[in-house]
């Protein structure tokens, strides 16, 4: 698509902050008015927009991606939005641990054991660690609590969360990146444990090399919005 636009500027609306092109306000895919809960995440995401070469690259826009997933589907969809981020509790990516090589399964614990007892102490949720591939079922209590928590994120901000967390396979590491406990490059390195290790043993083929590179993009920037989101002047 090619830039159509000179200006770009924000506005304080009734029920919100819009990004206005040549004073024309920005629509979503779903043609609803693109408002942004505050004025630090409006401003970034107009930022993406007055960036923009000759060529507007859409895929790059991310921030402005997930204000139009929370509004065009979260809002539409809450509820299954819910499950599904909860329902990454029952799978959990720093659930299942390596009973070897040893020091693989020490790169695990020194890098989610400690969060595992983060989210206990801060969300009151207790996961049950395995080893092996074989599923764990985890207490009705905890993923209870998991469901809980996800309830309570507003419709912006379980758009970052979701990204986040299914980028991870992790509830602990979207949870862990919502509240600021890890930055979006950390929860990236966390998740790759495994396969880190093995590219450490065996070597990283191109295509492999790119989409982790791509999936580093996706979740700094979902952890960037995610700060945005709780942002006020």
């Amino acid at each position: 698509m090619k830039r159509f636009y000179k200006s770009v500027g924000v506005a304080e609306e009734e029920s919100g902050f819009s990004i206005r092109l040549d004073e024309r306000p920005v629509k979503t895919p779903a043609k609803n008015p693109l408002l942004l809960p505050n004025a630090p995440l409006a401003e970034a995401v107009a930022n993406e927009w007055d960036e923009q070469p000759e060529d507007i690259d859409t895929y790059k826009m991310r921030l402005t991606r997930l204000a139009n997933s929370a509004i065009d589907r979260v809002t539409e969809h809450r509820d299954a939005v819910i499950r599904e981020v909860a329902g990454f509790a029952d799978t959990d990516l720093v659930c299942y641990r390596a009973a070897d090589p040893v020091p693989l399964a020490e790169r695990q614990e020194e890098g989610w054991g400690p969060l595992v007892s983060w989210v206990a102490d801060r969300h009151g949720i207790e996961f049950t660690i395995t080893t092996g591939l074989l599923p764990v079922d985890q207490s009705a209590s905890s993923l209870m609590a998991v469901e809980a928590v996800v309830k309570s994120f507003d419709v912006f901000s379980l758009a970052g969360l979701h990204l986040v967390t299914s980028a991870c396979g992790s509830i602990v590491l979207g949870l862990a990146v919502a509240d600021g406990r890890i930055d979006g490059a950390s929860a990236w390195e966390l998740s790759l444990i495994d396969e880190t290790f093995q590219i450490d043993n065996w070597g990283e083929d191109p295509e492999a090399t790119k989409r982790r590179a791509g999936l580093l993009d996706d979740i700094t920037a979902a952890a960037e919005y995610l700060r945005l989101c709780k942002a006020v002047h």
